[in-house]
């Protein structure tokens, strides 16, 4: 689930969906407007739940690589 295995492929596996929103993370944005980006990558080849985006946020807050501040998602300073 965090990790891919056998069964669950990188691009599925928290982690890998954690990369990509941090990929997008250029500068802040809100929730909706991380997911709609989110969504316009994946649309074509490998679309994922809202539930699943959120574990990923979920994640890399937990992490330290994201901040959530004044309804704005951003990457965290080092």
């Amino acid at each position: 689930m965090i990790l891919p295995t056998k069964h669950v492929s990188p691009d599925r596996a928290l982690i890998g969906v954690g990369a990509e929103v941090l990929d997008i993370l250029k500068r802040p944005m809100t929730m909706s407007r991380l997911w709609d980006e989110m969504r316009g990558r994946r649309s074509l080849h490998a679309p994922i739940d809202y539930q699943w985006f959120i574990l990923s946020l979920d994640l890399l807050f937990m992490i330290g690589a994201v901040d959530f501040d004044r309804g704005l998602v951003r990457r965290s300073q080092p």
